[in-house]
C-alpha cells in the first residue's frame, strides 16, 4: 500500500505516542492500531503490522529491566516456553480468521484491553499477594501465561497488563522483579508473533519502520513523562481513546 506524506506523519505521531504510553503506563497499541486503520489498512492487516511494529519497544523495555532478572532463571525457561507456544497459537488463530470475523471481534478486543487498563490499579494491589515465594512456576502460572500469550499473539493491546496480573497472582515478589520478568516475556511473545507474521502473511514494512522507529523515540520521552504525569491521568486518557476507537469501528 502506498502511503501519502500525511499518512506517514500520522503513523509517526501515533508510533511516538504509542511508545511513550507503553513506557509510561502501557496500552500504546490502542493508539497505533487505530491509526493504521485510519490511513487505510484493513483491521486484519493493521493488527499483524502493528504486532511487528511494536516489537522494538518491547526489546528496549526488557534491556532497561535486565538487572531485575537476576536470580529468576528457574522461572524464565518454563514461562518462556509456554509464552512461545501460546503466541504461535495466537498467530495461527489470526491466520485462520477471515477478514469478516476479525473485523467483527476487534472492537470487543479493544474494549477488553481498555477494561484491563481500567483494572490495572486493582491488579497492582494483588502484587505481593501471590501464592507464596517460589522459584518455579506451578501449573496455574503456566496455564495462565499460556492464555495471556495466546491473546498477545492474536491482539497485543494491553499485553503487559495481562502478563503482570498473572505473575502477581502466582509469584510473591517485588514489583520491580515482576516487571523485569514481564518485560522479557513480552519480548518472547512479541518476537514469536512478529516472526510468524513476517514469514507467513503480508505486513507493510514501510508502516512498520515508521511506527517502530518513532515508538523508540517516544519510549524515551514516556519514561520521563511517567515521572511527571500521574498514572491515573494517563490511564483515563488511554481508556477514553480506546473506547472512542472501538465505537468508531462499530459504526464505520
Amino acid at each position: 500500500m502506498d502511503l501519502s506524506i500525511w499518512a506517514i506523519i500520522l503513523l509517526a505521531v501515533a508510533g511516538f505516542a504509542a511508545g511513550a504510553l507503553n513506557a509510561a503506563a502501557g496500552g500504546g497499541s490502542l493508539i497505533s492500531f487505530p491509526a493504521l486503520i485510519a490511513v487505510g489498512y484493513s483491521p486484519l492487516v493493521a493488527n499483524v503490522t502493528n504486532n511487528v511494529a511494536v516489537f522494538p519497544g518491547y526489546v528496549t523495555g526488557a534491556i532497561g529491566y535486565r538487572e531485575g532478572l537476576r536470580g529468576q532463571g528457574r522461572r524464565i525457561l518454563p514461562l518462556a516456553i509456554v509464552s512461545t507456544v501460546g503466541s504461535l497459537i495466537g498467530v495461527g488463530l489470526i491466520l485462520a480468521s477471515s477478514q469478516a470475523v476479525f473485523e467483527g471481534i476487534v472492537p470487543f478486543l479493544i474494549l477488553a484491553a481498555c477494561a484491563l487498563l481500567a483494572a490495572q490499579p486493582a491488579l497492582g494491589r494483588w502484587l505481593g499477594g501471590g501464592s507464596g515465594p517460589r522459584d518455579r512456576p506451578g501449573v496455574g502460572a503456566l496455564v495462565g501465561q499460556t492464555l495471556v500469550a495466546v491473546y498477545g499473539g492474536y491482539f497485543s493491546a494491553a499485553l503487559g497488563v495481562g502478563i503482570l496480573a498473572i505473575l502477581g497472582l502466582f509469584f510473591d515478589d517485588t514489583l520491580q522483579r515482576l516487571n523485569a520478568l514481564k518485560a522479557l516475556l513480552q519480548v518472547i511473545i512479541g518476537g514469536a508473533a512478529a516472526l510468524g507474521f513476517a514469514l507467513l502473511t503480508s505486513v507493510d514494512w514501510i508502516a512498520i519502520a515508521v511506527i517502530g522507529v518513532s515508538s523508540l523515540a517516544g519510549g524515551q520521552v514516556g519514561a520521563r513523562l511517567a515521572q511527571r504525569v500521574s498514572d491515573r491521568v494517563l490511564r483515563i486518557g488511554i481508556i477514553a481513546y480506546g473506547v472512542a476507537a472501538a465505537l468508531w469501528l462499530f459504526i464505520r
